[in-house]
């Protein structure tokens, strides 16, 4: 990813890696990768207060705010959250708080195709990701 390329942009380079990849099974095999390359979330943000509700697995996901950016720390007990939270991190990680709540997060994983690779609890455990990335960023834009 480029720096500070726009969200769009990013999302433009995943749909070309995902095309890339052709089937599904390369597609789920691929965002495992992703979760596999995520750094380590310290244990200081292993907290109740940064679990997602709403997933089948254990998703923990720590905002930090620095000047007009919001970045995002994440981890998973499960390999397709994990990887699923990673890409969810690609496109919103070290944005500002309006980029983010502009961007319509269901348009994009549907152009991905996501969602339909996903079973129900899966896709549920997705969006409730990126509720509570809106979420923050919406408390951002309050503050």
């Amino acid at each position: 990813m480029t720096p500070h390329a726009s969200i769009d942009d990013t999302l433009a380079e995943l749909v070309e890696e995902f095309d890339l990849l052709g089937d599904w099974e390369g597609r789920i095999e691929y965002v495992i990768e992703l979760g596999k390359a995520l750094p380590a979330l310290p244990d200081a943000d292993r907290i109740d207060a940064n679990k997602v509700p709403g997933c089948a697995a254990q998703v923990w996901l720590a905002v930090r705010r620095r000047d007009d950016r919001m970045t995002f720390l994440a981890d998973s007990d499960s390999a397709l959250s994990k990887g699923n939270i990673a890409l969810l991190l690609r496109l919103y990680s070290d944005r500002p708080p309006a980029e983010i709540l502009a961007f319509d997060a269901r348009a994009a994983l549907d152009r991905l195709g996501l969602p339909a690779a996903l079973t129900r609890q899966r896709a549920n455990g997705l969006n409730a990701m990126v509720g509570r990335i809106r979420d923050a960023a919406a408390a951002a834009v309050q503050k």
